[in-house]
């Protein structure tokens, strides 16, 4: 079992920028990636950003790209989402995730996400 907790999440005006933070615990020797999604009201959950644990490369949702960073700390099993130039539009609950070969996805409890003026 893998526990995944998000943290960082908050109101920021549009432009801004936010930082979120993702700490992994338990069996992560089954963890080969870990990521970001989202999910907006009355809208399915998509995702935004995804990270490769042994080697680091990544892969980036098209509406985030140049504006979005994803990281990791494998020390720390921690996952990082550097989020800037932020538009009302990335409103939404963003949640962490980290998945095993086998295709089993844990999932954290979400974050809120609200960029308004």
């Amino acid at each position: 079992q893998v526990q995944v907790v998000e943290s960082g999440g908050g109101l920021v005006q549009p432009g801004g920028s936010l930082r979120l933070s993702c700490a992994a615990s338990g069996s992560m020797f089954s963890i080969y990636a870990m990521g970001w999604y989202r999910q907006a009201p009355g809208k399915q959950r998509e995702l935004v950003a995804r990270i490769i644990r042994a080697g680091g490369s990544t892969n980036y949702a098209d509406f985030v790209k140049g504006r979005f960073t994803i990281s990791r700390d494998n020390a720390k099993n921690t996952v990082y989402l550097q989020m800037n130039s932020l538009k009302p539009e990335d409103t939404a609950v963003y949640y962490c995730s980290a998945h095993t070969i086998q295709t089993i996805v844990y999932w954290g409890q979400g974050t809120q996400v609200t960029v308004s003026s």
